[in-house]
């Protein structure tokens, strides 16, 4: 059977998830059909559960300091309107549709057939292989939590983990011409808040000043006209811009090329002028959801926002907290902690580990620049820190804008054409380390 039409039997099996609803039955049914396709990993390797999330184990020669292979096998709803059935796995185009087919049913595709090709072809990896993929991503699910309490109850400290996170994309900031494999080095930690406004409450036909809504929205006018988060440059995102400099044309590229020279200037211009680099060097908040009175004539006496912070190291939970309980005591408003992650720790991008990964890069897409990043959004894969230092995110795939931005939302699909070079770097990482 063909790549593509592996990965379009795994599209058309629903692995939605969602919270407090039981899809047991899903990805039961999911799991049967990666048996089905790839049935010497599984007559070969050994598999624990968790709930849904599975962790498949390849024995090598030594069992210290194993591989761990990631990639989730939930999906979120395929809401919009779609030019193909999202759950079709349509192959045309050159290109295989449907819910998943980028994030992230493509490299857990590859994943599998990687050792399924290995498997066959009689090759004994030099250390232990796990392949770890959760049913809850999506949703912040336990499963990818439990593989790690698992592994680490068995004293099992991985040499590195590969999980989603950037993938090879053309000209990732503007300007920078040539492809390049984003590999997320640096993970921000995620915090979410509730800010409480109370007042008297009563009938809205005579309504006072500053009532909790009024002071709600002035709190949050505020932070968006004065950011209270500053930017600071960190290595991975100086790193960064040191490697796509040369390839951007004119004064820019200079800059970016000098990044750590001019770390004060672009600490400065670059929240003012790209809204995903700011993302990569500092605290953001987003607003997300609210709650009133439940009547339309009704002033509530209490009144709430959500906010959720993807938190960086040098702005991490605790003074993200102390920051916003600040600015919101200024409109007699309470802070609520809903939860508090710290930023994770980062992967050196200078180390022999993180070199060998980009090799394997540069063998299977010979054209490709490697460049670290910094996430600007969440993995499992950050469970893992506290068993490797070296939790590399990055699926080894060429996408276009199309298809980035479909990551989401409607009409996803991924190119044919980039499914066996992604095989290729599952194999070269297996048989190289």
């Amino acid at each position: 059977m063909k790549l593509e039409e592996k990965l379009s039997r795994m599209i058309q099996v629903d692995t939605v998830s969602q919270n407090d609803v039981d899809n047991s039955t899903k990805f039961r049914e999911f799991h049967a059909v990666l048996e089905e396709l790839f049935p010497s990993v599984f007559r070969t390797c050994s598999l624990v559960k968790f709930n849904e999330a599975i962790l498949l184990k390849w024995k090598g020669k030594t069992e210290d300091s194993p591989i761990v292979l990631m990639s989730h096998q939930d999906v979120v709803e395929a809401a919009g309107e779609w030019k193909v059935p999202p759950f079709s796995g349509m192959i045309s185009d050159g290109r295989v549709w449907g819910r998943g087919a980028v994030d992230t049913k493509s490299s857990l595709m590859c994943i599998f057939e990687a050792l399924e090709e290995l498997i066959s072809e009689g090759f004994t990896p030099e250390r232990d292989i796990y392949i770890s993929s959760s049913d809850g991503e999506e949703i912040s699910g336990e499963g990818a939590k439990l593989a790690v309490d698992y592994l680490e109850s068995n004293g099992v400290h991985p040499l590195l983990v590969l999980d989603e996170g950037g993938m090879i994309k053309e000209e990732p900031i503007k300007g920078a011409k040539g492809k390049f494999a984003m590999m997320g080095t640096l993970e921000k930690g995620t915090c979410n808040f509730r800010f409480i406004a109370k007042g008297k409450g009563g009938h809205a036909s005579a309504p006072g000043k500053n009532t909790p809504l009024v002071r709600l929205g002035q709190f949050m006018a505020d932070i968006e006209k004065k950011d209270p988060f500053k930017a600071k440059m960190n290595e991975t995102t100086i790193e960064m811009f040191r490697r796509l400099g040369p390839e951007v044309k004119g004064s820019l590229g200079f800059l970016l090329a000098h990044a750590r020279f001019f770390s004060p200037l672009l600490e400065k211009v670059l929240p003012k002028v790209n809204r995903l680099a700011t993302a990569m060097i500092k605290t953001t908040i987003a607003f997300t959801t609210a709650k009133g009175s439940d009547g339309l004539n009704v002033l509530p006496s209490s009144a709430y926002v959500t906010g959720n912070c993807r938190v960086i190291h040098h702005t991490d939970a605790d003074e993200t907290q102390r920051i916003l309980t600040e600015r919101a005591a200024r409109y007699d408003i309470e802070v609520e902690v809903i939860n508090s992650n710290r930023a994770y720790p980062v992967v050196d991008h200078n180390s022999s580990v993180f070199r060998k990964v980009e090799a394997a890069v540069k063998t299977s897409f010979p054209s490709v620049i490697t460049c670290p990043y910094a996430m600007t959004g969440g993995t499992d894969a950050h469970h893992f820190s506290r068993i490797c230092d070296n939790v590399i995110r990055f699926a080894p795939l060429e996408i276009d804008n199309q298809q980035y931005e479909s990551i989401h939302a409607a009409n996803e699909n991924i190119n044919i054409s980039t499914l066996r070079p992604g095989v290729d770097f599952y194999k070269k990482i297996i048989t190289e380390f």
